[in-house]
């Protein structure tokens, strides 16, 4: 009920009126309190992304808005080569062709993504650009890459020698099997919270070495991948995504803080969806990084070798996450 209409209809006469402003602006005073809990600004990205995280935290001491840090840090891994998880130089499908996948997620829950790109080394920008430059949510494809074009993005050959010739090293085995993520991850995933306390998110990712063409795994999926509600909190997935899709694993961590979990308690909540659902302790990796509005963070993955990096108060540092289901 709105205000207005409730002192409207109020039968407490003209004291009710003079106290009820008082009572609402106690309540209004409470929310902002709530949203405002975490005033510094901070970087959570998942795996050992240094240079990544400094990027987007030093954009957020600037000033910059939670979803331009984001974009602007991933960026970075993007164009780095040796990183054969994330834009160019990632690594191919098993035709050899490298596609990329990204989705952006704002404070407003305003959301944009891009499915199976080739030769577009800034996908998690172009993410951006489908949120806010056209009516969809999600471009895949040629399609994606022809907006891509029309944006003024460069085409780049994101097949550089050395994923070539591991991909070459792998067509000799003859055989397809995807292995534990450890080091060779496949997604970066990073959450921003702003000077104003607004959390957004980005994933970006080159998806499983050696995929089947087409594949497309959680990492651009709104709500698998990457999920934001700016009055609970955010998530990010990494590892084998064809398992987080299955149980919408960023949104259902949202949502388990939204019924009082703690960031870690909804990991292992999220974490345990998906080993309960196998036969003994699986020979994938899954694991995921969240946080809520009052700035904690929770970590969690079915096996050990994840970690995640955090930037707060200037400090960046690289977390090896021991809680492993």
């Amino acid at each position: 009920m709105k205000r207005r209409s409730f002192l409207d209809r109020s039968t407490l006469g003209v004291t009710s009126l003079l106290i009820a402003p008082s009572i609402l602006s106690s309540k209004d005073q409470e929310h902002n309190t709530v949203s405002n809990l975490n005033s510094t600004p901070y970087v959570l990205s998942t795996w050992n992304v240094i240079k990544a995280n400094e990027i987007a935290g030093k954009a957020l001491d600037r000033g910059s808005s939670a979803l331009d840090a984001a974009v602007q840090g991933v960026a970075y891994e993007e164009a780095n080569i040796q990183n054969t998880t994330v834009g160019r130089g990632g690594s191919p499908d098993r035709d050899g062709t490298v596609t990329l996948d990204a989705c952006v997620m704002n404070h407003k829950g305003n959301c944009g993504a891009v499915l199976a790109v080739e030769n577009i080394t800034h996908v998690a920008a172009l993410a951006k650009e489908v949120m806010e430059k056209t009516p969809h949510v999600i471009l895949a494809g040629a399609g994606a890459r022809q907006f891509a074009i029309e944006q003024g993005y460069q085409l780049e050959n994101l097949l550089t020698e050395e994923s070539k010739k591991a991909w070459e090293k792998w067509l000799e085995k003859g055989n397809y099997k995807p292995e534990i993520n450890v080091e060779n991850h496949d997604t970066i995933g990073m959450l921003c919270s702003d000077a104003e306390g607004n959390l957004s998110g980005v994933c970006t990712t080159s998806g499983l070495a050696y995929k089947m063409k087409g594949r497309v795994g959680d990492s651009p999926i709104i709500g698998s991948g990457l999920y934001i509600d700016n009055e609970i909190g955010g998530a990010v997935a990494t590892g084998l995504g064809e398992e987080v899709i299955k149980t919408v694993g960023s949104f259902l961590i949202v949502e388990l803080m939204r019924q009082g979990l703690t960031p870690q308690q909804a990991c292992e909540e999220a974490i345990s969806r998906i080993v309960e659902k196998q036969n003994g302790k699986p020979d994938f990796q899954v694991a995921y990084v969240a946080t809520n509005k009052k700035g904690e963070i929770g970590a969690y993955s079915i096996h050990s070798g994840f970690s995640y990096t955090l930037y707060k108060n200037k400090l960046n540092k690289n977390i090896n996450s021991n809680s492993v289901y």
